[in-house]
């Protein structure tokens, strides 16, 4: 890119690419304590070992030489490149694998970008942890403007997101949205070698690599409102596993929890997945709750949108309140069209 991005791998994934050897090749040895199973993108692997960074530092006994070990795998989603995620199954494709190794004992945790998890998780696992959350909000990369205002009409957005896609469509009708799919470095290289005019990324995302120098401009809220649960890493493990269950509730940020636990209740109460834009994010400040969430249409052409104020107390009910009032706005025959569509 003109701007000096490059979209080769930045040296903290090399060094997680390497330490993923490391850990594969200490759980031959002996039986790890802990083995946590994770996606094999570089952005996932950050985040399997920001879990094990957590967990050493709260319990001498991980600290061993040994105690946790790194289990990578590839999910369905990440295999399936050249289709969208609408026609694919949605957001249960990149957790699939993960609940089978987690529910045959392969591995004892799974850390995952809670906005690729599904409302319903497998009976008999629970997702009682999120760790700290990261900035929420979404970054624009281009070389031909500033932001998606400074882009000429016509102009070609690559992105893989219907809620980025609505939102871009409801400023500038012109543009054109097209199924951009891969992990960050991936789509880095796909923008250098022009295949579209711009991108959109998760800001968390970009942090957790040290990848925030490729980023154009951060885009606020009030602009692009964010995915369900954007920037929080989730951790899951067997229901019955007590000493998985001791492990990782003591990293639990519970003012994090609050505002993810907020945001998918207002999903649940949607139906939503991947087929439908949806956003939502909620905020806590002390024992204050503030929510907005909206739901669209694919092409911006409609967009309904609601707030909620309450307490850390209430705000499961906001969520799952703010869901229903929007799904009575919409009305049924806004979903059925969507449907009808093949979106919804």
């Amino acid at each position: 890119l003109a701007n000096g991005y490059s979209a080769g791998a930045a040296p903290s994934q090399r060094r997680v690419a390497r330490a993923a050897g490391r850990g594969a090749a200490t759980m031959a040895a002996e039986q790890p304590l802990v083995r946590i199973g994770t996606r094999g993108s570089p952005l996932a692997l950050a985040q399997a070992y920001e879990t094990e960074r957590l967990l050493k530092a709260a319990f001498p006994e991980l600290n061993e030489e040994g105690a946790i070990a790194i289990v990578a795998m590839k999910s369905t989603g990440d295999m399936i490149l050249d289709k969208a995620l609408t026609e694919i199954g949605g957001k249960g494709l990149f957790t699939k694998e993960l609940d089978v190794a987690l529910l045959n004992k392969e591995v004892d945790i799974c850390v995952h970008s809670m906005k690729d998890v599904p409302t319903w998780i497998p009976e008999g696992t629970v997702l009682p942890c999120n760790l700290e959350r990261e900035d929420t909000r979404d970054v624009f990369i281009s070389t031909k403007g500033k932001s998606i205002q400074d882009l000429p009409d016509g102009s070609v957005i690559g992105s893989a997101s219907l809620r980025r896609q609505s939102q871009i469509l409801a400023k500038n009708p012109t543009l054109k949205v097209v199924n951009f799919r891969g992990n960050v470095q991936t789509r880095l290289r796909k923008l250098n070698e022009g295949v579209v005019d711009a991108t959109l990324l998760a800001l968390a995302g970009l942090k957790r690599m040290d990848m925030t120098q490729h980023l154009t401009s951060i885009i606020e809220m009030d602009e692009m409102l964010p995915a369900v649960a954007q920037g929080a890493i989730g951790i899951q493990c067997r229901e019955d596993d007590e000493r998985s269950l001791k492990y990782i509730t003591a990293l639990c940020h519970q003012p994090t929890k609050v505002a993810v636990d907020c945001e998918r209740a207002f999903l649940t109460a949607l139906d939503g997945n991947c087929k439908t834009p949806i956003a939502g994010q909620a905020k806590v400040d002390g024992d204050k709750v503030t929510f907005r969430g909206l739901v669209a249409k694919p092409d911006g052409s409609e967009i309904y949108e609601t707030t909620r104020e309450g307490t850390v107390a209430d705000a499961v009910q906001m969520g799952k309140d703010a869901g229903e009032e929007l799904k009575a706005k919409c009305g049924e025959g806004f979903f059925a069209e969507l449907q009808a569509a093949g979106v919804a």
